[in-house]
């Protein structure tokens, strides 16, 4: 398939792999680039010697394009763009901050530059900044998110229809019919985060992964919106939070019970009751934990069968 995307980042499926905090390590990365999509290594969640160490590994472990997601709150942010240059990286996605701070530095480099959205306001304020495409991504989705609460479905047509540059869809996508729905509604192609973070290659700890085919209709909410919305599974550490609420606490109450280190404790180190759980809704249409060849063959096959079925049974 040859479109916008694919034609922009040089790869078989305009399928890119979400850049997830402490699960988007080189090996799914470079799992996804090798099947046809675009991987992302996720740098929010890697201290800048070990991102280095991470690009070196995925080089030598595909020959195919991949690029890295940084959210550009991160404090060592400059350190950050300088290894990206060093390194040769040639796609960033960047996320969680102005535009306009790095695009003209990363496109200097000939570096193509995504920015992620949650809004049509953002995605118009991301193309001014002079980046290559936008990731516009829906409420359902895990992890930090925006705070309009706009959902992937009316998300994607109303940036549509403000913006010229390549639009990349996201939340609540995790199958070929996701896809094809995505793009339908204008989409010119998708990133998935929850789907790969069940993955074999995905770098969570294997409780979290097991945790995440368990997850049902709402056993995740979107919380913290005072510090930095963000989409958890409801375990004990959610439920402390919840209480906590009750009691109408400061920003400064709410960032000690946070404390440091909390999406690590969960996901990369397995901890499922004081951990914090990040994962989509979507994730209630996962059974499996499957290896990223494989999730792709079915992606595939279900886009095709879908785009067939919808040729001969709409209307």
């Amino acid at each position: 398939m040859t479109n916008k995307i694919t034609q922009l980042f040089g790869i078989e499926y305009p399928i890119i792999q979400g850049g997830m905090i402490w699960n988007s390590g080189y090996k799914l990365a470079s799992a996804v680039s090798n099947a046809g999509g675009l991987g992302l290594i996720g740098a929010g969640s890697m201290y800048p010697d070990v991102l280095r160490a991470h690009i070196q590994k995925c080089q030598k472990a595909t020959d195919k394009p991949f690029g890295v997601n940084v959210p550009m709150l991160y404090p060592n942010v400059s350190e950050i763009m300088d290894i990206l240059v060093e390194e040769g990286v040639k796609i960033v996605f960047t996320s969680a901050g102005n535009p306009k701070t790095w695009t003209p530095f990363l496109k200097e480099h000939g570096i193509v530059v995504v920015h992620v959205v949650s809004s049509s306001k953002f995605a118009l304020k991301a193309q001014e900044a002079g980046v290559d495409a936008v990731v516009a991504e829906g409420f359902e989705a895990g992890g930090h998110n925006g705070r309009e609460e706009t959902t992937t479905l009316t998300l994607i047509p109303m940036v549509k229809e403000h913006i010229a540059i390549p639009l990349i869809a996201a939340g609540g996508i995790a199958s070929g019919q996701g896809i094809v729905a995505a793009m339908a509604l204008g989409a010119d192609g998708v990133q998935m985060g929850t789907r790969f973070a069940a993955t074999v290659e995905s770098s969570a700890h294997d409780n979290f992964k097991n945790l995440l085919l368990e997850v049902g209709e709402g056993d995740t909410l979107l919380t913290l919106k005072e510090l930095a919305p963000v989409r958890l599974i409801k375990n004990e550490f959610y439920q402390g939070l919840a209480a906590l609420y009750q009691t109408h606490p400061s920003v400064e109450q709410l960032q000690e019970y946070l404390g440091r280190a909390r999406a690590k404790r969960g996901m990369f180190e397995g901890d499922l009751v004081e951990g914090e759980l990040e994962i989509g809704q979507i994730a209630g249409i996962i059974h499996k934990i499957d290896t990223v060849e494989n999730v792709f063959k079915n992606l595939i096959q279900e886009v095709e069968a879908t785009k067939n079925k919808l040729a001969t049974s709409l209307f």
